[in-house]
């Protein structure tokens, strides 16, 4: 089931944007829009997000990225298009519908925090909650369970200043899982964190949405955390959804010049797995221990080191689906994403 989808979404900053839709349309450019002094900070963008999928919005200031989301759940009114949440447009709702919406359906994680200084982590936590209109024993329940699930159990008397920068990060996340909604929307919400501390909430986020399931919409400058977090990425540029696929196909099949610069320098090993590099098994049944599809590529050294024999590869139900050799091993380390055309320079703007 899809929980949220985008259709031909457009946010145009500056004087007669509707028009200025039709103009884009038409086939003109940024220096029209410039000319007529607008922005076009997104374009006609489409996508949709099933139920349960972490979707990642990728790319550089400036790109769109964003506006994008905070179109996603109403804090800007789109231009032009549609947004829609389990089949309801919300584009066209009423400011009180748009509240009942976020507070029943969508939860939002901020880059900076956002916590009330003056309240204490449970509080903070059980903040949406009290905007419902829940009980005090529901919402200390519920906030309390919360900060348990991102380790944050014995910190709910603190305030957030008296937390690291990863412990406010926790809270801002226990907050909207508090809320219980299906859909999380989480802006640059690891940027401001030390690498550490960066890879230690990305892996919690894993962890959690393995149990609970969510609907994920993670918006992000890092292509790296882009290809490990998400089930599929959307890259960005200029306002426009460049391209849309699994961490693999956009390594492996760049749609244009842009995005193969973007991943010219990737850990293939780390993105490329199992299955992604096997070839037909054969009429022989292979031999050895099988790994699982999903096995990332680092993963096969070692096996690899020790035993020059193809490795089985099979699928969740254990089916051989096909082997993986040294060679293909090689062969995708050392293959570099194809490029369509010499690589413009990669530029940044203010973010938009």
């Amino acid at each position: 089931m899809t929980s949220v989808r985008v259709e031909r979404l457009y946010k145009i900053f500056g004087p007669q944007p509707t028009e200025l839709v039709r103009r884009l349309e038409a086939g003109a450019d940024q220096q029209e829009l410039n000319a007529a002094g607008a922005t076009a900070a997104v374009v006609d963008a489409s996508f949709d997000v099933k139920e349960g999928e972490t979707f990642v919005v990728m790319g550089l200031s400036g790109s769109g990225k964003s506006t994008l989301i905070r179109m996603l759940n109403g804090l800007l009114t789109p231009t032009s298009g549609s947004v829609l949440v389990d089949d309801e447009d919300i584009t066209g709702m009423s400011a009180a519908a748009l509240r009942a919406m976020r507070q029943q359906k969508m939860s939002m994680v901020f880059q900076h925090f956002a916590l009330f200084p003056h309240r204490t982590v449970l509080d903070n936590a059980g903040y949406g909650l009290q905007i419902r209109g829940a009980s005090k024993p529901e919402i200390a329940e519920q906030a309390r369970e919360a900060l348990n699930m991102v380790g944050l159990e014995g910190w709910e008397d603190r305030y957030p200043q008296q937390l690291s920068g990863g412990m406010r990060q926790r809270v801002g996340l226990a907050r909207a899982l508090a809320a219980q909604t299906d859909v999380l929307l989480m802006d640059e919400a690891f940027s401001a964190l030390d690498p550490l501390i960066k890879r230690e909430m990305q892996d919690q986020l894993l962890n959690l949405n393995a149990k609970l399931a969510k609907t994920i919409i993670f918006i992000t400058h890092d292509l790296n955390e882009a290809m490990r977090l998400g089930d599929r990425i959307a890259m960005m540029r200029a306002g426009r959804i460049v391209q849309i696929g699994t961490a693999e196909q956009i390594l492996n099949e760049p749609a244009d010049d842009y995005v193969a610069t973007f991943v010219k320098d990737v850990d293939r090993s780390r993105v490329l797995t199992a299955a992604s590099i096997a070839e037909p098994p054969g009429t022989a049944p292979p031999d050895g221990e099988p790994v699982p599809a999903d096995t990332p590529m680092k993963d096969l050294f070692v096996r690899m080191s020790a035993r020059a024999a193809p490795v089985p590869v099979v699928d969740e139900q254990q089916r051989v689906i096909g082997v993986v050799t040294p060679a293909a091993v090689f062969e995708a380390l050392c293959r570099e994403a194809r490029v369509p055309g010499a690589a413009p320079a990669i530029e940044e703007a203010s973010d938009v």
